[in-house]
């Protein structure tokens, strides 16, 4: 699909100097060089500002208390500056702020040493309003971050693994093995059946809340070997011809993305209860109204995920 990489977190040809991460004293002075730029996160939350993240320079007041040589690298850009995220989770917010009740809290953070405007929020809130550049940032130091708050032990012998390659790497001492970020591929499906597409919903999501349908892909199984099985396991729908259209990194917490249409063969929808709570066909007429937020019972995708993205361009006809 053409301009495919237009969607949130698709990308800004961010240099991610991986020739480097190896290289301690290559890394500091990238670090401390005042053009570089550090960003600040707190429980997977990127401090933004009013125009985007906000990022920092090295002598920033937050970044006082902190050990440079601990962010890990998160790449370069066309000039050559660095950019670094530095995790701030065990900092505490004031008495008098508000906290986050969960992944899906709006709520935003306040640190006193942040810049004016600037808060810790949750991604998916802001994640539309962000350029590529900011999204790819931002995406990444959040998957990466999350990857090591869930990996701090070797898989193979259970002893506690060292951070190394500027974060892109763990390795135990115990055996010596190395461990290297995860991503989990997940097919999410534009299926069409005529002039309707197919939509689910999960249990536990907001009243209204529709989707695409989509699952993991399990070993030993292709793209389109996953697309059918996920749909026929979850809605009863045969799918014959498959295709693949875009991908989406997508952190919450490591998952890649991958956009493909399908060509439904049958139409007769037996819902798995334990996946779905409902699912139907819905026109491209009716789809047109939902996006528009005039449709009583369906609310709009959320505008940034692949799943909005994929629907945009269906009802645009721009999937070539």
């Amino acid at each position: 699909m053409r301009n495919a990489e237009a969607v949130t977190f698709g990308g800004s040809a961010l240099d991610r100097a991986a020739e480097i991460r190896g290289d301690a004293a290559a890394l500091a002075a990238l670090a401390a060089a005042p053009r570089s730029r550090h960003l600040a996160m707190w429980r997977g939350r990127p401090l933004v500002g009013p125009d985007g993240l906000a990022l920092l320079p090295p002598d920033h007041p937050i970044l006082d208390r902190l050990d440079l040589g601990e962010a890990l690298l998160l790449g370069r850009d066309e000039s050559g500056a660095g950019f670094f995220v530095h995790d701030l989770s065990g900092w505490e917010p004031p008495d008098d702020g508000p906290v986050p009740d969960g992944p899906f809290d709006a709520a935003e953070v306040f640190h006193p040493d942040a810049p004016d405007g600037a808060v810790f929020a949750e991604l998916r809130a802001v994640m539309f309003g962000l350029a590529a550049r900011d999204a790819e940032l931002a995406a990444t130091a959040r998957g990466i971050l999350e990857w090591h708050r869930s990996h701090g032990f070797c898989a193979y012998c259970g002893a506690r693994s060292e951070v190394i390659e500027a974060g892109w790497q763990r390795l135990c001492p115990a055996c010596g093995r190395r461990h290297f970020p995860r991503t989990d591929p997940v097919v999410i499906m534009l299926i069409l059946s005529g002039n309707d597409v197919l939509l689910g919903r999960s249990p536990a999501w907001p009243e209204g809340m529709y989707s695409l349908l989509a699952g993991f892909v399990e070993p030993g199984e292709t793209i389109e070997a996953a697309v059918r099985r996920e749909v026929l396991e979850e809605s009863g729908v045969e799918v014959g011809e498959v295709g693949y259209l875009a991908s989406q990194p997508w952190p919450f917490p490591a998952s890649l993305m991958i956009g493909c249409i399908g060509h439904a063969t049958s139409r007769a929808i037996t819902v798995d209860p334990v996946e779905l709570e409902h699912a139907l066909w819905v026109s491209r007429e009716e789809m047109m109204e939902i996006t528009a937020g005039r449709n009583p019972r369906i609310r709009a995708g959320r505008k940034g995920a692949i799943a909005r993205f994929l629907i945009d361009r269906w009802l645009a006809d721009r999937l070539d």
